[in-house]
């Protein structure tokens, strides 16, 4: 492997852990979002935050479990991971 394919490497890997980093602070605001909307909800509104927290919940775990099997840090992962 030579000089620029190593730094070409190395720029995708920080491209995609930007991507990753990104992708958990957003289903982490549209989790807390839904939250926020399920509390004045009422009739079919209830079922459909329901469904929504359910959905952005198993996403942002999934996205906390690939950060960390992957070294990718984020300022207080711990810290993001359940609180609304």
């Amino acid at each position: 492997m030579n000089i620029f394919e190593s730094y070409k490497e190395k720029n995708n890997n920080r491209k995609n852990n930007e991507e990753i980093i990104m992708s958990i602070i957003k289903a982490k605001s549209e989790l807390n979002t839904d939250i926020k909307n399920y509390e004045y909800a009422d009739g079919d509104q209830i079922d459909y935050y329901l469904y929504k927290i359910k959905a952005n919940k198993a996403k942002f775990d999934y996205l906390i479990k690939y950060a960390k099997e992957n070294n990718i840090e984020v300022s207080n992962i711990e810290k993001l991971k359940y609180e609304a």
